[in-house]
């Protein structure tokens, strides 16, 4: 049984790309419920929400890759 190292490979970029989504995301949501009192926090809101959805996103998609190298799927 051995491991595909090219699908491996590829699974490991997508999980570390949504690394810095894990901690920008949950910045800018805090970031935008603290500044009400502005026009843009509900852009800023938005993008927190879009950045933490493609972390997830991104997350399941390279374990999903890592999966299919190592079982051969």
């Amino acid at each position: 049984m051995a491991t595909n190292k090219e699908l491996l490979g590829k699974g490991i970029k997508y999980v570390t790309g949504s690394l810095p989504l894990l901690f920008i995301g949950p910045s800018l949501i805090y970031n935008a419920f603290m500044n009400q009192h502005t026009n843009w926090h509900y852009l800023v809101l938005g993008i927190g929400i879009v950045a933490c959805l493609s972390a997830m996103f991104l997350i399941f998609y390279g374990l999903k890759i890592i999966m299919k190298g190592l079982f051969n799927d």
